[in-house]
């Protein structure tokens, strides 16, 4: 029995990620960061991406993200440094919510 996203279609994943195995040695996410989108997903934006944004209006960690896109985490981290670079969201604005929850 393969687990679901590992072994099914690492085509898929490849083509995901851009042939992208690990995101940068700089990746701020990690299994527990949380997440919060600052805007809505646009029209052609990869689905993925989409779901990403719809998935975190509410603050939502990378772990789950990952499961609820049946995703490993190792290329859903990729997807959210993608949007990252991409300035949504701002890295500012995630080091204000990780201090806000650490202070809490």
């Amino acid at each position: 029995m393969s687990r679901p996203g590992r072994d099914d279609a690492p085509d898929r994943l490849y083509t995901l990620t851009g042939g992208r195995s690990r995101s940068g040695p700089d990746n701020p996410f990690d299994l527990v960061t949380l997440v919060v989108a600052e805007c809505d997903p646009v029209p052609g934006m990869q689905s993925e991406h989409a779901a990403i944004l719809r998935l975190t209006g509410r603050p939502t960690a990378v772990v789950e993200i990952a499961a609820e896109l049946k995703l490993p985490v190792s290329i859903t981290r990729i997807l959210l440094s993608d949007l990252l670079a991409a300035g949504r969201p701002n890295t500012h604005i995630l080091e204000q919510v990780l201090v806000g929850l650490r202070n809490l």
